[in-house]
């Protein structure tokens, strides 16, 4: 274990010196926040609830629509370009080291954004949660894992950089502006919404709007059971597909 807190720390200076991370994952989320705040104020998103408190669980996606669909999928198509991969066969690191430490990096990454958000909006904007936070974290933890099993799915499939930059692009852009991350979702069109609604991501913050509003458990948890359900469907496809090379 020493070894592989010792790769992670390796891992996570270099994802903190590129900085992409921090600023979409991190300080994106928390400015959108504050300008929903000043533009919308206190006025109701739907049937009770105000623009704040429907962006709050939307806004806590970012981080993990960033770390999934951009970080893990692009980390592991260039070490495996670059033959990173390839070469830890000759080490006493296992590959599976290097795969465990950039998903604990990314976890940490959308764990500094849901803090992040968490802070500015209950210190600064006078947010409430109506439900238990302690069913949050667990709304919070499945979304991340049911994303990041996505992201690993991506850099199963994809063996070059150039197809991973194109798929990622193709999947990063509609999650995050689509799904209801960072426009309300309230905003869409009946059409859009239809659209939206097709969006695994989508449903992740269905799922954490839904326990923050303190809404009724059976819709929390036909989502959660989809949720679990993408979670292994695409782990058991990113394992029988990945390559070292």
């Amino acid at each position: 274990m020493k070894r592989f807190f010792r790769l992670y720390q390796i891992e996570q200076k270099l994802a903190l010196r590129s900085g992409d991370m921090l600023l979409f994952g991190v300080a994106m989320p928390v400015g959108i926040m504050i300008l929903i705040t000043m533009i919308a104020g206190s006025r109701m998103a739907g049937d009770g609830y105000t623009y704040l408190e429907s962006s709050f669980a939307s806004l806590i996606a970012v981080g993990i629509c960033a770390s999934a669909f951009m970080g893990i999928p692009l980390t592991i198509a260039e070490y495996r370009d670059k033959k990173i991969l390839k070469h830890f066969f000759t080490t006493p690191c296992s590959p599976m080291w290097i795969l465990g430490s950039d998903v604990l990096c990314g976890a940490g990454t959308a764990l500094l954004s849901a803090l992040s958000v968490t802070l500015v909006s209950v210190i600064f904007l006078g947010y409430r949660m109506r439900g238990n936070w302690g069913m949050f974290l667990a709304a919070w933890f499945l979304t991340l894992i049911s994303m990041f099993s996505i992201g690993l799915l991506m850099a199963s499939l994809c063996r070059t950089i150039k197809s991973v930059n194109m798929v990622t692009t193709f999947v990063y852009f509609p999650m995050l502006f689509l799904s209801g991350a960072t426009i309300p979702y309230e905003l869409f069109p009946s059409g859009l919404r239809k659209v939206a609604d097709v969006l695994p991501l989508t449903q992740g913050i269905k799922l954490m709007k839904a326990v923050s509003l303190g809404m009724e458990m059976e819709a929390v948890w036909k989502i959660a059971a989809l949720l679990v359900g993408i979670t292994l469907l695409c782990s058991v496809i990113s394992v029988r597909t990945f390559r070292w090379e």
